[in-house]
């Protein structure tokens, strides 16, 4: 199957399905809209939030915030709530005459719910898409070195101790006999960049940024900082980390 066609059934496909899921049920009293109006209705919302989701994503792959994964979907919730809210006071109005203005915030939350949930599926889905792919990404000299446990784990951080590396991941870390520069060589696929003359970090990892004493530090899971080193803090400023 080409490329192209895949792609479009990706997303075709779950639109048809939430859309006609919600026109089954029903939510908030659109069965009122009939058949097949009611499917047109919620299959028409989907898809204009499901654009409106794809553009704020871009916006945010293109400014690129230092923040958590989970909070950037939430944001994206959002957004993608103000124009289905405002699709849906149209079609009311169109339908049933002028919408009364104070009911907005209630169809505000009430859209917002939906697209809550919508986008929690996206999330887990991309959070476990983007997992999958970090570690097959990773070189064998590195990941056969590491515990069975962990071989499958999301790569967040690599610290350098002696002539020993540290590799920290979402499920726990492991101390492997290995330079940080083949380790790093052995990453070279993945999103991230070196931070200190013995920190690697993966760029998806970094939760927040802190400054202080005229440095900065980066936040990942599981409480884990990164320092900034004088020497690499302006490439990562040039490329957008903080």
């Amino acid at each position: 199957m080409p490329l192209s066609v895949k792609k479009t059934l990706s997303t075709l496909i779950p639109i048809l399905a939430i859309g006609s899921f919600l026109a089954f049920i029903g939510p908030y009293n659109t069965q009122a809209f009939g058949t097949p109006g009611v499917w047109f209705y919620w299959t028409g919302l989907i898809a204009l939030g499901w654009g409106a989701g794809a553009l704020a994503g871009l916006f945010f792959d293109r400014v690129k915030p230092p923040w958590p994964m989970w909070s950037i979907y939430m944001a994206v919730s959002l957004m993608v709530s103000v124009p289905v809210t405002s699709a849906v006071v149209l079609i009311q109005a169109l339908i049933w005459g002028p919408f009364a203005w104070p009911y907005i915030p209630g169809v505000f939350l009430s859209v917002w719910v939906i697209s809550a949930a919508v986008t929690a599926i996206s999330y887990l889905r991309d959070a476990r898409t983007q997992s999958v792919g970090n570690t097959t990404s990773v070189g064998s000299t590195l990941i056969e070195k590491l515990p069975h446990r962990l071989r499958k784990s999301e790569i967040i951080a690599l610290v350098s101790e002696d002539h020993y590396l540290r590799v920290h991941t979402r499920d726990g870390d492991a101390l492997i006999l290995m330079r940080l520069s083949d380790a790093i060589a052995a990453v070279e696929a993945l999103e991230g960049a070196q931070t200190h003359r013995s920190w690697w970090v993966a760029r998806q990892a970094v939760e927040g940024v802190e400054r202080g004493n005229g440095r900065a530090t980066l936040s990942l899971p599981g409480g884990l900082e990164a320092p900034v080193s004088r020497t690499f803090a302006p490439k990562l400023r040039e490329a957008g980390w903080y």
